[in-house]
Parts: C-alpha cells; sequence; structure tokens
C-alpha cells in the first residue's frame, strides 16, 4: 500500500517507492491495472509520468508480474492518492430562498446547504457558515442567526419577538461558506438568502363559557387552533385533572367530562405546539375557559342544631340569628336563600316566634315568656329556587325571680322542748313556698332569723332540695324565746318585693328538767415532779349542773395518796410521790348532783417526772472474788452496777479510779457495754485485801456518786484458783524468818494438803482462764 499525494508538480518521471517484494533473479517485468498508462517500474522501483487527481480518481490497484527460473508470478500494489486543498467550497443552490412565520421562536426555519469535492475525512472538506449581512437592519440589525455547521437559519431572540410583516416582509442575507473549518487561509463563497415573513393563525382562541353538568354525550369540541406554518403537533397543559380536556391533531379542542363549577369554576389551558421531533416552535397561547352555574347545590346550615335562651320576662326580643350557605355562584340567583319557621315542640302556645325571612334572626313575638314551658324547639327551613335544608333550634326559657318566698301562716307555735334537751335537737320544719321555677336560684330560699336569737340559742338548718328549714336547739338559758324568721331568694327580685307573708313568728316554751352535771373533758392528764411537797394543787376539776352545785368525790385511789375537794374539785397530793415506787396513777372523779343521784365522771392519769435522787450501786457479791498475781492475761473482775432512776437520770453509768498515782499506776478499769472489767496494771502486786477506790456516777447533771472498795489479790495455781487466803503483809521478811519458814514447812506439808483438797472443792476450776470474769452477773 502506497499513499501519493496528489497534484505534484515536481521532475518526472515521479519514484514513488521501491517494490521489496521482486526477487534477485526476476525478469520480464510489467505493471498492468493502469488504463492510462501513468505507472511504470525500473530497477524495481515504481513510478508515475504525470500527477495525480484525487477527486478524478482516488486510488488505483496495479499488478506487477514477472518472471523466474521456474515459472511467472505477480503481488498487487494499492496506490492511494492523498488529497490536498485544492477545490473551494460551493453553495448547492444558486437561488436560497426560505419563509419565517409570525410568532416563531429561536428555532431554524431553513437550512443552507453547500459543498467541498476535497476528501469529507479531512478538514478540507469542513465547511462553516456565517451571516455577513442583513438587508434591511430594521427593526433590528441582527434579526436572523446561522448555525455554524449544519447552515440552519433561526431568527434571534430579537428577532423572534420584533418580526413583523407590515414593518418589514422581506429580508435579503449575505451568507459565506468556508472550508478548513473556517480558518484564515480556507477557500470560502459567499451567497445571497432571501427570507419572506409570512402571517399566522397561531393565536389564543377566544374564552369560553361552559354549563355545569352539561348531559354530553362526550367529548364536546369547545375550541380550535392551527399553526398555519410547517407540521406541527399540539399538546394541553394545565390545572385540570388528566384527560378532562383534550386536542387532536387537526387543533379541535374537546371536552371529555361534566365539569363542576363548586370544584373549579374556571381553567386556564395552556396550548402547546412542537415539531414532530419534540421541539417546540412557538409561545404557547391559551384558553380560557369559565365554568356556568346550575343550581345543584341546595343551602345548608353550619350545625344541624342550635341552642339558646330566652329570659322568662323577655318581650319581643331577638334571640338568635341561623344563617345557611349556598355553594352555587353568588353572583346568580341560585344563591338567595329565605327561611320559614316550620315547626314547634310543644306547639302551645302558638305565635311564640318567628323569624326573618331574609335574615334568618330568629324573635320572640310575644309580650312575655312568663308561664310558657321551660323549652321549646324549633324547625328552621332556608330556601333557594328549587331546593331546602333544615336546621333545629333548642330555645330555654331562663326562669326570672319574680314571685318571693311565702310562709303558709304568719305564727307557728307554741313549740315545747324539755330543758334537757340535746345539742342539736329540731324543734321545728318551717317550709316557704316559691312559685318560681323548682330548684333555680329563683326558687331557693335563704331563711334568717331576723329577732329573738340574740344568744344564739337556735340554729337554722335548711334543705336545698325540698326548701324545708330545721330550727335546731344549740343550747338553753331561758324558759320562753319568740323568734322571727325572714325568707328572701338568693338572687334579687326581678318584680315584686318582699312583704310580711315573707316573715313568720315562732313560739318556744323550755319546760324545767332536773339535769345532772356535766364535766368539761372526759380525761385528765396531769403531770407531778416526784418528791413534790405535798398539799400542792395538781388539777381542778370543772363541772357544770344548771339545777345545783355538783359534788366532787375519788374513786381508785387505793394508797390514799390524793384528795379532792367536795365543791372546787381541786386535786391534791396527800404525800410526796416516789417514781421508783410508781410511776404513773389513774383514778376516777366522779361528779353528784346535789338534789339527786345523777352524776357524771372522768379519769385523771397522773405521771410522776422522775428526779435524780438515787445513787449508782455495784450489783452482786464481790466478797469471794480474787486476782492472781502475778497477773494473768485477760484475766479481770466483771462490775455491774445499777441505777434507780429513769434513763434520764440513771440510764448510762461511768466508772472511775481515784485520782492517785498509785491506784492509777497499779489498776486499770475497762467499760464493756452497761459493765466495766477491773485488772492488774502492771505484772506483779504482792497478795493481800487491797482498797480500791472507785467511783460510779450516774448521767444526771450534776451527778450522783458512789465510792466502792475492792478487791483481793493472791497467788495462784496452775488451775487459776488462789492458794492461800491473802493477808495483809506487816513488811518484808528477814533471813532468819525465811530460815525458820522453810524449816517449818516440811512439819504442815500434810496439813496443806488437806487444806488445797477443800478449797479445790470449794472453788472448782473455771472452763479457762482466758473467760475468767468476763461473763456479767
Amino acid at each position: 500500500k502506497i499513499g501519493v499525494p496528489e497534484n505534484y508538480d515536481g521532475i518526472f518521471p515521479w519514484y514513488l517507492a521501491k517494490l521489496h517484494s521482486l526477487p534477485a533473479n526476476h525478469s520480464d517485468l510489467v505493471v498492468t491495472g493502469d488504463d492510462e498508462g501513468i505507472f511504470g517500474v525500473d530497477s524495481q522501483f515504481l513510478y508515475a509520468i504525470k500527477p495525480l487527481d484525487r477527486e478524478k480518481q482516488p486510488s488505483y490497484s496495479l499488478q506487477v508480474s514477472f518472471r523466474t527460473s521456474v515459472h511467472r508470478q505477480s503481488f498487487t500494489v494499492e496506490v492511494f492518492v492523498i488529497d490536498k486543498n485544492d477545490n473551494v467550497p460551493t453553495f448547492i443552490q444558486e437561488s436560497m430562498r426560505g419563509s419565517v412565520q409570525l410568532g416563531l421562536l429561536k428555532i431554524p426555519f431553513m437550512q443552507v446547504e453547500a459543498m467541498d469535492r476535497d476528501d469529507r475525512n479531512t478538514p478540507h472538506a469542513e465547511l462553516r457558515f456565517s451571516l455577513l449581512e442583513q438587508t434591511p437592519r430594521i427593526p433590528y440589525r441582527q434579526m436572523f442567526s446561522i448555525d455554524p455547521l449544519s447552515g440552519e437559519v433561526a431568527l434571534t431572540e430579537e428577532g423572534a419577538s420584533a418580526l413583523d410583516p407590515e414593518m418589514c416582509g422581506r429580508y435579503k442575507l449575505s451568507v459565506m461558506v468556508k472550508d478548513m473549518a473556517g480558518k484564515a487561509n480556507a477557500f470560502f463563497t459567499t451567497g445571497i438568502v432571501t427570507v419572506e415573513v409570512t402571517g399566522n393563525s397561531w393565536a389564543s382562541p377566544d374564552p369560553v363559557r361552559l354549563q355545569e353538568n352539561l348531559p354530553g354525550p362526550y367529548p364536546i369540541p369547545i375550541s380550535q387552533v392551527k399553526w398555519s406554518g410547517s407540521q406541527a403537533e399540539y399538546s394541553l397543559e394545565g390545572e385540570f385533572p388528566e384527560m378532562l380536556f383534550t386536542i387532536s391533531r387537526e387543533g379541535v379542542i374537546y371536552l371529555n367530562a361534566p365539569l363542576d363549577r363548586e370544584t373549579q369554576d374556571q381553567f386556564l389551558i395552556s396550548i402547546v405546539v412542537e415539531r414532530p421531533d419534540g421541539r417546540e416552535i412557538a409561545k404557547p397561547v391559551e384558553l380560557r375557559v369559565m365554568v356556568g352555574d346550575a343550581n345543584d347545590n341546595r343551602p345548608t346550615f353550619p350545625q344541624a342544631q342550635y341552642h339558646t335562651v330566652v329570659k322568662e320576662l323577655a318581650a319581643r326580643t331577638e334571640i338568635l340569628t341561623v344563617q345557611a350557605a349556598d355553594n352555587d355562584d353568588p353572583k346568580t340567583d341560585n344563591v338567595r336563600i329565605f327561611y320559614r319557621l316550620v315547626g314547634q315542640i310543644p306547639e302551645s302556645p302558638r305565635a311564640l316566634f318567628r323569624v326573618d325571612r331574609d335574615s334568618g334572626v330568629i324573635s320572640v313575638q310575644a309580650d312575655s315568656m312568663e308561664g310558657t314551658a321551660p323549652q321549646y324547639t324549633l324547625t328552621i327551613t332556608a330556601e333557594d329556587a328549587k331546593l331546602n335544608s333544615s336546621c333545629t333550634v333548642v330555645v330555654t326559657v331562663q326562669d326570672e325571680n319574680n314571685n318571693p318566698p311565702v310562709f303558709s301562716q304568719h305564727e307557728y307555735g307554741p313549740y315545747h322542748i324539755p330543758e334537757d334537751a340535746p345539742v342539736g335537737t329540731t324543734v321545728t320544719a318551717i317550709v316557704a313556698r316559691d312559685a318560681d321555677v323548682r330548684g333555680g336560684d329563683s326558687w331557693q330560699v335563704n331563711y334568717r332569723m331576723e329577732s329573738g336569737n340574740e344568744e344564739e340559742v337556735f340554729s337554722l338548718v335548711t334543705d336545698r332540695q325540698t326548701n324545708e328549714v330545721s330550727l335546731v336547739l344549740d343550747f338553753e338559758r331561758e324558759s320562753e324565746y319568740i323568734l322571727v324568721l325572714s325568707a328572701k331568694n338568693p338572687v334579687a327580685l326581678v318584680r315584686g318585693r318582699y312583704g310580711s307573708q315573707s316573715t313568720a313568728t315562732v313560739s318556744i316554751y323550755v319546760d324545767d328538767v332536773n339535769e345532772g352535771p356535766i364535766l368539761s373533758q372526759s380525761h385528765y392528764e396531769v403531770t407531778v415532779r416526784e418528791g413534790e411537797e405535798p398539799g400542792r394543787v395538781i388539777a381542778t376539776i370543772r363541772g357544770y349542773d344548771p339545777d345545783s352545785h355538783p359534788i366532787y368525790s375519788l374513786q381508785g385511789d387505793t394508797k390514799k395518796y390524793f384528795s379532792i375537794g367536795k365543791y372546787s374539785g381541786e386535786l391534791k397530793t396527800v404525800q410526796a410521790l416516789d417514781r421508783e415506787e410508781n410511776s404513773t396513777y389513774t383514778m376516777e372523779v366522779i361528779a353528784v348532783d346535789g338534789n339527786s343521784s345523777l352524776s357524771a365522771s372522768t379519769l385523771v392519769t397522773v405521771h410522776i417526772l422522775d428526779v435524780n435522787d438515787n445513787s449508782p450501786v455495784l450489783v452482786g457479791d464481790y466478797s469471794w472474788k480474787y486476782l492472781c498475781t502475778p497477773r494473768w492475761e485477760d484475766q479481770a473482775l466483771v462490775l455491774a452496777s445499777r441505777d434507780s432512776d429513769g434513763p434520764q437520770h440513771g440510764g448510762r453509768l461511768n466508772f472511775s479510779l481515784r485520782s492517785d498515782a498509785t491506784v492509777r499506776r497499779n489498776w486499770k478499769l475497762t467499760p464493756i457495754n452497761t459493765h466495766t472489767n477491773l485488772s492488774l496494771n502492771i505484772p506483779y502486786l504482792p497478795p493481800e485485801v487491797y482498797t480500791v477506790p472507785f467511783t460510779i456516777s450516774d448521767s444526771s447533771s450534776p451527778p450522783r456518786s458512789t465510792f466502792i472498795n475492792l478487791p483481793t489479790v493472791c497467788p495462784c495455781n496452775i488451775r487459776g484458783n488462789c492458794k492461800i487466803a491473802a493477808k495483809k503483809l506487816q513488811g518484808m521478811p528477814t533471813i532468819q524468818s525465811a530460815v525458820g519458814i522453810l524449816l517449818g514447812t516440811f512439819a504442815v506439808i500434810a496439813i496443806l494438803v488437806v487444806i488445797f483438797v477443800r478449797l479445790s472443792y470449794q472453788n472448782p476450776k473455771e472452763e479457762g482462764k482466758s473467760n475468767q470474769e468476763l461473763v456479767p452477773l
């Protein structure tokens, strides 16, 4: 394969390439396939005798044959002519004409075409279009544009908005086409394009008015549009249910279902025109569809039932306004509503109420509602030209206080009650009648004692369910009472006034009865310090008897520690009291009527308060106790004590050694709970009976103390028993006395054996010396 540039202008023959496929011993070399005789072979080189033209013939297929010693052979040589930019681009049509429609958008309305004979696969044939001149330059100098690659001519944005066939109906455009992709050294050609401006029927159609609920049949054509230029397709856009409106290929717009004005009273439909490839041609036009009203909605009330109140004495007054709504067109008579009163329960008396035909105002047309039913139910209808609906109105007649309460008689009694009648006794029950509605504030009665009860002997108790008032005795002092009662309502009277019928007199006589004494308290609590001086008044018992003076006596004081004044009721102590003997005394005080056997009683409890009058004492017998010397570990005397006073004074006892250096060196006290341990504080102490002065104090302030001396110290055997009875030594032993003791020891061994045996029986060994004296007594 050999590539050869066209239009070679050098020396000929022009050697193109060496044929490497020829063997060394070839002969009779021949080139065929060239009808013009352009190619030849010389010394294995392929040559041409004249220039090649790609536009005339772009390639050659040559057969090279030769002979060898054996036979003749051949091979193919493909010669491709390489293009040069040697052709000028030309327009395909000499007279280029197009038309543009009014209203067209910035889309191509025609195409300018050109050609170049150079190789299409090289830049030599890569064409670019440009617009050189527009004549005339009105209303803008750049009304048109041309696509550099495709040559499509379109309006500019200014041209699309300002195109006017009456101003300019024809334009001439000077256009140029270049090869080499429009480079500076490219070949070019110019031409003239004539553009005719035409009118268009593309415009918004007239508004359409359609009646709602049209009977059909559907679809119904309602309007039509037409694009007068090139082939176009139509579509609809807008706020309406899908497929409610459609458009045909011819631009006819259809309604496909009934319309409801109350749902939507108008539609704005955008009509879109497009090319078959989907590119929009012109701006959408609009169709306005208005929906006419039909009387298809009945008037309705916002609520099914209304409640209102009218006062009993109201006369010819407005009480409520009801208004219905109609969803039909408010600009038509379909929404004109009339109101009527069509029912009243109860029906009697008639003509109590009326409703205004136009406004729906309900009013009372009677002079008064006095004596009518407590409640009425009215039925009101709302009607338009052919449809209606209804609601109910419940009217409650509110009672007013136009009737005062009245007693059935002016005087009541006389009533007799015994003087010993208990507090709370009902003397009588009286009622004042009220003609207002039962249960309301106008019917309720408040009773008051206007006079005769200055000492507040009686009280009034009213039953709010019946208005009956009970006259109740609180206490009695006089023998006769004249009470004046008044009866009034808790709310003010609207009409009329209170008179003599609203007051009554009640006479009450108190019959004498011998009554027993009454004590002011059912139980007395008294506190006395122990040791208090006798004869002191510790309490006074209060009693009352309206007939005589009560006489007091004591019961339950078996030891005669107390006395009570026969007439005064003063309780005294006869002797000093000891809390340690008894902390509480309970007795009964009896008050007897001097004129009869009637009596009353009360309990008296006397609590004795503790005083620190007892010293703490040591508890137990310690005369046989001892401590071993030398000191045994953990050996101690457990000392227990007690205090007869109460916890406040004797609750916690304290043991302490005397402030003496020798005592504190030799001895030690160790507290354990409520006890203390006494032990040796040094390893060895000579055996004898010691005086260990220590004090037991209580917790009172100041404390009471006891001084005690203990204990015995002796040598012990391995069993922890004291070997000999300890005695006090006079002094340290001499050498002679020590020898005498040693000699005499052997003489008394038998006697000592007998003594130790007897001591063993008297002092049995403890379970363990480590636990000796640790257990409290």
